[in-house]
């Protein structure tokens, strides 16, 4: 058994704002155990909603629109509902007085198009939404479930946690939970990754699915079971196998940052990290601020443009030796800071970018070759290098 979600509004296919109602939604499924296979947005047009609604049904067992079920011409939701599933559309006098008295409640007076909002498909179950004035409504199809929510994120929210989750719990018997965890690596790419685990994302259930960012690939354990417990288990056990293969390569899980696990790993072993980066525009450093913002571990450092590579006083004709450049500003860093960790990181080319970490006379190194577009780029530099402190942190090579 599987859901859809429809979300409907023009202003989404223009870019106008982001759909986050169907996160929302798609969260909410998981916890309850219901599958999600498919997400849909239509503008506001009734014939295209009616036809995305009708193929929704014919695939999925439960679909949820979200939008189009205001007062204004454009909101096309429920006459949308009734054409796909053959009904036509009614006035609900209790929806009506419902929303007669929000008004009444605001001091206001309703307006005769708000009497659109109480008309459902014929054999609708009626759903008065106390946060709003757009009533839901259920249809039970032959062919499958209908719920029509309101496109306001606030309203939306209400009526999925305080009415269609326990109508789906108790309509389909709901009783699975369904939970994921997602380990972080950096340091490897996506198709890299792949070819160490591939048998493994052959897993039904558990599930496990790649995702690549900049720098980073992502490894996502999904299971589904009857309760959190034998859930978290089962991830327990893949994650036990994932990290068999690739463990060297994660720094983290779920809400972790590679800043975040940098700062702890450095200050779990009282080191103190300043940084020297030139033509990065401070990525780096705006990284560990931002996730050290009280200084106790990330002393702070400098950010130099790309026309003062040579920096420090020396002119552009000056020794253009990568590794000696990057040795005298991490230490020159560390001296002015008072630091103990010095991280340097020198655009030495079109392509190519030097890498290199002090700590207490051991030297870290790293040339990293790099493609695309400049923040792209920069964002690919700044993993790497703050990778490389992590495997200097643990004794690992400098890299995978």
């Amino acid at each position: 058994m599987h859901a859809e979600i429809v979300t409907t509004g023009t202003e989404l296919l223009l870019g106008v704002i982001s759909d986050t109602n169907s996160t929302y939604i798609a969260r909410q499924l998981r916890d309850v155990g219901l599958n999600l296979y498919f997400i849909t947005s239509a503008g506001d047009n009734q014939e295209r909603v009616a036809q995305v609604i009708d193929t929704a049904l014919g695939r999925s067992d439960v679909v949820i629109t979200t939008g189009g079920l205001g007062p204004t011409v454009d909101d096309v939701t429920r006459e949308a509902v009734a054409q796909a599933t053959g009904r036509k559309l009614v006035l609900d006098p209790q929806l009506l007085r419902s929303i007669e008295t929000f008004f009444q409640h605001r001091g206001f007076t309703m307006s005769d198009n708000n009497r659109r909002q109480a008309q459902i498909p014929e054999g609708a179950t009626p759903l008065e939404n106390p946060v709003g004035t757009a009533p839901c409504f259920i249809v039970e199809d032959p062919r499958g479930i209908v719920i029509s929510l309101p496109g306001v994120p606030r309203e939306m929210q209400y009526m999925m946690t305080h009415t269609v989750l326990p109508y789906l719990k108790q309509r389909l018997g709901l009783h699975q939970v369904i939970k994921a965890r997602t380990l972080k690596t950096c340091g490897i790419g996506e198709s890299a990754l792949d070819a160490r685990i591939a048998d493994l994302e052959q897993s039904s259930n558990p599930t496990i699915g790649l995702a690549a960012h900049p720098g980073q690939s992502h490894i996502r354990i999904t299971a589904k079971a009857d309760s959190q417990e034998q859930a978290d288990a089962m991830i327990a056990e893949m994650e036990a196998r994932v990290r068999e293969r690739v463990g060297e390569v994660i720094f983290g899980a779920d809400d972790d940052t590679l800043q975040s696990a940098i700062i702890a790993l450095l200050a779990g072993r009282d080191r103190h990290i300043a940084v020297a980066e030139v033509d990065t525009q401070g990525m780096i450093s705006g990284w560990l601020n931002g996730a050290d913002p009280d200084g106790h571990t990330f002393y702070g450092g400098w950010v130099l443009p790309a026309e003062h590579r040579w920096a420090m006083g020396q002119d552009s004709t000056a020794s253009r030796d990568a590794r000696q450049e990057g040795l005298r500003l991490a230490s020159a860093v560390c001296t002015v800071t008072g630091a103990n960790l010095g991280l340097a990181v020198l655009n030495t080319g079109p392509d190519d970018t030097y890498i290199l970490a002090v700590y207490s006379g051991q030297i870290h190194e790293l040339v990293v070759r790099f493609r695309g577009h400049e923040e792209y780029a920069q964002t690919w530099v700044a993993s790497q290098a703050l990778d490389l402190v992590r495997r200097m942190c643990l004794g690992l090579p400098d890299h995978p």
